[in-house]
């Protein structure tokens, strides 16, 4: 999705910002454009690019290219803030009491960015709990409801007129979607078009600034990339689909989907690929929150396979960040990875989780935690890993993570132990059941595997896997 997309248009305004347009075009030598006047006055940007290329070495085209696209983008997103603050407008958010969803929620209304509608479906993952702070502020609206029902959309765009829409809403666990694929095929797939036919018959009644500030910022995860071997240079935008799981597949599917409204129909859309995150109110079946929970129950920590499976691991609040980023300041048509720069094996990331819980929950039965360490079957298809290249987003838009590895795992654990009755109310019998279905079945592994394992836990502890 790298560049422009046809038709798009940059208004530039000689009056207004003389310097910084007759700067993209110093690069050119003494003689200005022939066609410059033109592209300025009807705001083309490739045009303006064709131009300057006719006059520039290629390799240095090449580098001011990328110098223009993102003087214009600048540009282009002053105005649309400019008019999304001054219309006072809601935006949009799917899923928004979820994990990511509900932190993004409350990074939005903290940051005083403007009104939020949450549209969600309320499933096993998604609990109102997580917003309990915001309930009552007027600028937060909660609508119970589901994506895939057009009917129920249409009416939030008509009775709430959002400047933006920020889709999370989203089947997300790859066991889950290993026992039962369906329920991901409808919510990812037919849940995303649903909004992007909402979203495009409303786009077309907007005018004027609501119109040039109108976004849809599609939220999806790296692994729609597939996996990489342990030398494999990390996931950049223009790596190859390659989907290994029913999760991923359904995910890569509703990406097309956006591509595919975007350069059909002009919606203004984005897509964001971030790896795996972490922090509070994620729900105990990801990995993390289940280690925690279940250490403190003195429960076994089943790790699948050898644990050696990496991922780049990013603290949800850095996340929200990046999305707020990308909203506000990214360009129409592009795709930008999200990472936090932290791969980790699982191992890794368990015996980590285990010395933090020795040193924050001393009086603990169970100390050392590490002794709870299971291993079992590794998952189907599991992945082997993911790892992401974030340099577009840190370089276009100026984000970059905040919170460490160390740091963002101390405060989730921190968090959790601080708020046991939250991980208690969303452990209900249903979970309970699925947990059984999921790890129960699986065998115990071997005593090979325990040997690597702990002979890797021994590395991590002395600082030989940071």
């Amino acid at each position: 999705m790298a560049g422009a997309i046809p038709g798009e248009r940059v208004i530039v305004s000689f009056y207004l910002q003389p310097l910084r347009v007759f700067r993209l075009f110093l690069g050119a030598g003494p003689f200005f454009p022939r066609n410059a006047v033109a592209v300025l006055l009807f705001g083309d940007v490739n045009a303006v690019i064709s131009a300057r290329r006719w006059w520039l070495p290629a390799r240095r085209c090449r580098t001011q290219k990328e110098e223009f696209r993102k003087e214009m983008g600048s540009m282009q997103s002053e105005k649309v803030e400019t008019a999304k603050e001054s219309s006072g407008a809601p935006i949009l958010v799917t899923g928004g009491a979820g994990f990511i969803g509900s932190n993004f929620v409350l990074e939005w209304l903290a940051s005083g960015k403007g009104p939020v509608v949450n549209l969600d479906k309320l499933t096993y993952a998604g609990n109102p709990e997580n917003l309990a702070s915001v309930e009552k502020n007027p600028a937060y609206t909660f609508v119970h409801g589901d994506i895939c029902d057009a009917a129920l959309v249409k009416r939030l765009f008509e009775e709430h007129r959002p400047r933006a829409i920020v889709h999370f809403a989203a089947e997300s666990h790859v066991d889950r979607s290993i026992l039962g694929p369906e329920t991901f095929l409808r919510t990812n797939i037919d849940g995303t078009f649903t909004l992007l036919q909402a979203a495009r018959s409303y786009f077309a009644t907007l005018e004027g600034e609501a119109r040039d500030g109108f976004r849809f910022l599609h939220v999806s995860t790296d692994e729609v990339y597939g996996t990489l071997e342990p030398e494999d240079p990390a996931f950049h935008e223009e790596t190859p689909y390659a989907p290994n799981s029913p999760y991923a597949a359904s995910k890569a599917s509703s990406d097309h989907l956006v591509r595919a409204w975007i350069h059909t129909y002009g919606l203004p859309a984005m897509i964001t690929n971030c790896s795996n995150n972490y922090g509070p109110y994620q729900f105990p079946e990801k990995l993390i929150p289940l280690m925690i929970a279940n250490a403190r129950k003195g429960k076994p920590l089943p790790v699948y396979g050898d644990g050696q499976q990496v991922r780049d691991w990013l603290y949800v609040v850095d996340h929200c960040r990046a999305l707020a980023a990308v909203l506000e300041r990214g360009r129409v048509g592009e795709t930008y990875n999200v990472g936090g720069g932290n791969q980790r094996s699982n191992l890794q990331v368990v015996t980590t989780l285990c010395e933090l819980l020795d040193e924050l929950s001393p009086d603990s039965p169970v100390r050392p935690h590490k002794q709870l360490i299971t291993y079992v079957a590794d998952r189907p298809g599991h992945d082997r890993r993911y790892a992401i290249d974030a340099r577009k987003l840190e370089g276009e838009l100026g984000w970059k993570a905040q919170e460490s590895f160390e740091t963002g795992l101390r405060k989730t654990v921190e968090w959790y132990l601080a708020n046991t009755a939250w991980v208690e109310s969303v452990t209900s019998g249903a979970y309970q059941h699925w947990v059984a279905q999921n790890y129960d079945s699986r065998e115990t592994a071997g005593a090979g595997s325990r040997e690597t394992a702990d002979a890797v836990a021994r590395e991590t502890t002395a600082g030989g896997a940071r």
